[in-house]
């Protein structure tokens, strides 16, 4: 998966978008696991939108901004990436132009991580959450919190197509170290 926008990154900018979603073998979608909430919603174009695979839909905001998208996970988990499927040609002033994400352990502890600025994207933006110590490659967190701070063209309310979160696959463990070759030892190889 691309930690970057398809068009390049400049001092917190996104231009472009990529039209298909990439996927990398080291990481795994985190989504599944978290219990997603908006800070408010049109009907019909709520926080289901945003989880349904499909880009034909989109989460509506109504009110003022910021908007905000909470995802909450029982137990604290490592997340890598966010990417947001937006789509400037046809939603226009609806689409977000900056966008924070901040993690914690819940929304008393809310830290930022990364501040975006997106130019008119049209597709799949990535947003990498690793620090700029190359050691921290990923977030610790109970709690992440995508806030839409201001849209294109001064827009009130916003689209977001799409959010997925991932972070990095676990290693599988190994269930024998040693090869047995005599019957004897391959009775006591495995707990049962």
């Amino acid at each position: 998966m691309a930690t970057e926008s398809s068009e390049g990154e400049e001092e917190g900018k996104l231009t472009g978008g990529s039209p298909v979603l990439s996927e990398d073998d080291d990481l795994r979608e985190k989504g599944k696991k978290a219990s997603w909430s908006v800070s408010s919603w049109k009907s019909g174009n709520g926080v289901s939108s945003l989880r349904d695979d499909s880009l034909e839909t989109y989460w509506q905001s109504d009110g003022a901004q910021p908007h905000f998208v909470n995802v909450h996970f029982e137990k604290k988990v490592k997340l890598q990436l966010v990417v947001l499927y937006v789509d400037y040609k046809l939603d226009e002033s609806y689409t977000p132009s900056k966008v924070s994400v901040r993690a914690g352990d819940g929304f008393h502890s809310l830290k930022e991580i990364r501040s975006v600025e997106l130019v008119e994207p049209t597709g799949w933006v990535y947003i990498s959450l690793s620090g700029n110590d190359p050691r921290e490659t990923f977030v610790n967190t109970f709690m992440l919190q995508i806030a839409v701070l201001s849209n294109h063209l001064n827009g009130r309310d916003t689209h977001v197509r799409q959010i997925k979160v991932y972070g990095p696959r676990p290693n599988p463990i190994p269930c024998q170290r040693f090869q047995f070759t005599s019957p004897e030892f391959n009775t006591y190889a495995f707990v049962r």
